[in-house]
């Protein structure tokens, strides 16, 4: 950004919540620092192909844990946002043996593009700075062979968590003890078969969760032998624009952009029926039909759609998608496999 004539540098034009809230951020670090709080990097899983991969982690500024202990008992959300982001950080990223420099946004983010030279599969990444310890990010390399890919929504589709009612998702997200989620019957075993019958299929996992959430949500995944996968999360909180970030506009763009990136991959996508999946899924199935593979919607009961705020689907009703396209709906993994199975998909 040019200097203005003053000599100072332009300052975007940030909607008044932004600014509000980076005031706020920056008298509390500075108490913050002088406590002792200190600067770490929480690196989350990438992804990319042959030449290049994207490269997703937060700087944070937290609490030092001097704590020592076998294991956490219990896990409460809550514990998840204290932390303040490190604004403007410059993060060196190893990848390939190629060193690439990237600087942190408002919010603490890295979310970049870098010129990579690693083979297909699992691989990783070296994120260091000055002032943390350096960490290694996964990154998930696909074969440019690939031409099936998972992507899921996370809600009442993997794990049980009755959203978007405010008070519920509040307590879900805040006070429950991650050990007592629950997962949604049927789909770890889904997926494994998924990506055993499609050797190399990656599986993305797209959620309008916050990013404060993603190591939660890995464990949470793992514990269940859900198979490894990006985590396609967004940022609470205000934007240079806006009050609040849209979730449905996340995943749209996130759609549209895995389109783009791999073009040659059809994608079965799986959701539920309680928020806006099958929406969101239809416009993309319409636009990007050659994407596509199929949708497979997780059929909610009538108490879990009361809950997720949707009215419920009698059982025995064809969901109805795009012309051409496989679309399918049960009310567990099992269930869709079986449709999966019967349409050639498996």
């Amino acid at each position: 950004m040019p200097p203005t004539p003053a000599g100072q540098l332009a300052v975007p034009n940030l909607h008044r919540a932004a600014r509000i809230e980076d005031a706020v951020h920056q008298l509390v670090e500075r108490r913050l620092r002088r406590t002792g709080w200190r600067i770490n990097i929480v690196a989350y899983t990438g992804y990319g192909a042959p030449g290049w991969v994207r490269v997703m982690c937060r700087v944070l500024l937290g609490r030092p844990d001097t704590r020592q202990r076998a294991r956490l008992d219990k896990v409460r959300g809550w514990r998840s946002f204290t932390t303040l982001p490190a604004k403007h950080v410059a993060v060196t990223i190893e990848a390939g043996g190629v060193r690439h420099e990237a600087q942190t946004d408002r919010s603490g983010f890295i979310d970049t593009m870098v010129e990579a030279d690693l083979p297909p599969g699992w691989g990783s990444v070296r994120l260091s700075l000055p002032d943390a310890e350096p960490v290694e990010a996964p990154v998930r390399i696909l074969d440019p062979e690939v031409r099936f890919g998972i992507l899921s929504d996370i809600d009442d589709t993997v794990m049980v968590t009755a959203l978007p009612r405010p008070l519920l998702a509040a307590w879900n997200t805040f006070v429950l003890d991650e050990h007592a989620r629950a997962a949604v019957p049927g789909m770890a075993v889904l997926y494994e078969r998924l990506v055993t019958a499609h050797p190399g299929a990656p599986v993305f996992y797209l959620s309008t969760g916050a990013w404060n959430v993603a190591p939660t949500l890995t464990r949470f995944l793992s514990r269940h032998l859900y198979p490894a996968g990006p985590l396609l999360l967004t940022d609470w909180g205000p934007t240079a624009d806006r009050w609040f970030r849209s979730g449905r506009e996340h995943k749209r763009v996130t759609l549209a952009r895995l389109a783009r990136e791999f073009p040659e991959v059809k994608w079965l996508l799986v959701g539920d029926d309680g928020q806006h999946d099958q929406e969101i899924y239809r416009e993309f199935a319409a636009a990007h039909p050659d994407n596509v593979a199929g949708v497979a919607i997780r059929r909610l009961s009538p108490t879990q759609a009361v809950l997720a705020g949707s009215m419920p689907v009698p059982h025995g009703r064809p969901s109805e998608g795009p012309v051409g396209q496989k679309w399918l709906s049960a009310p567990d993994g099992a269930g869709l496999w079986k449709l999966l199975r019967d349409v050639g998909l498996v």
